[in-house]
């Protein structure tokens, strides 16, 4: 591949294009047939070559390099024993005031 060749690629369970040579023109999708469309779309215009490359879809999508999940509203680790309602998550016996 040369510079401005579009590959699309599965990464980490989403499918991105990335263009050679220009890592800011990188889009991630959510389905390799969408990422396809957009990346023979994305040649055509740049006038360069388009390559799949295959890989098996695993359904999910993940960060290795994320160790905690957050909570992006709060900024903050999310704690996986709270409902989500607002709610105080009960502790065990004895953490309480």
């Amino acid at each position: 591949m040369t510079d401005g060749d579009v590959e699309t690629v599965s990464k980490r369970g989403q499918w991105v294009n990335r263009v050679i040579g220009e890592p800011e023109r990188s889009q991630s999708f959510r389905s390799k047939e969408e990422a396809i469309d957009a990346g023979r779309e994305l040649a055509a215009t740049l006038g360069t070559r388009h390559r799949v490359i295959e890989s098996d879809e695993t359904g999910v999508i993940t960060d290795e390099d994320e160790v905690a999940e957050v909570d992006h509203d709060a900024g903050s680790p999310v704690d996986p024993a709270d409902p989500g309602d607002g709610t105080v998550p009960e502790r065990g016996r004895g953490s309480e005031p």
